[in-house]
């Protein structure tokens, strides 16, 4: 896969430890893939996001875990119930991910390219009401 990576999303990673680091740069493939206009940046001072007219998701890392918080406003399907956090919440609900655990990328990248497609119809507030 190949996309314009932003140096300063590599700098956040390359920081983490090497199981937290295997996880982002698995994401950030998966969401790159999911549509190939992704872009990615740095918001929250030092938080990598990946975007397409709207947040699709970022990546925290946190001491046991990776969090990739989706931006969907909760309307995006789940049926993998891959969802760890954040059900009820009204911007972004959350998939932790724990070393030795594997991502789903089959229902993490139909979560991404189903927000995309909601950021390209107005958004998900628009979508909402």
């Amino acid at each position: 896969m190949t996309y314009t990576a932003d140096p300063r999303v590599d700098a956040y990673i390359e920081a983490l430890p090497a199981w937290q680091q295997a996880i982002c740069r698995e994401v950030r493939d998966l969401v790159h893939t999911a549509d190939p206009q992704v872009t990615e940046t740095i918001k929250r001072t030092n938080r990598p996001y990946f975007v397409l007219q709207g947040n699709i998701c970022a990546l925290l890392a946190a001491k046991d875990h990776v969090n990739v918080f989706l931006y969907d406003g909760a309307i995006v399907p789940d049926p993998d119930g891959i969802i760890t956090a954040g059900h009820d919440n009204k911007t972004a609900r959350t998939v932790a991910v724990r070393q030795g655990e594997t991502i789903n990328a089959p229902a993490l990248t139909a979560m991404f390219k189903q927000i995309i497609a909601n950021n390209r119809a107005g958004g998900w507030r628009k979508l909402k009401r």
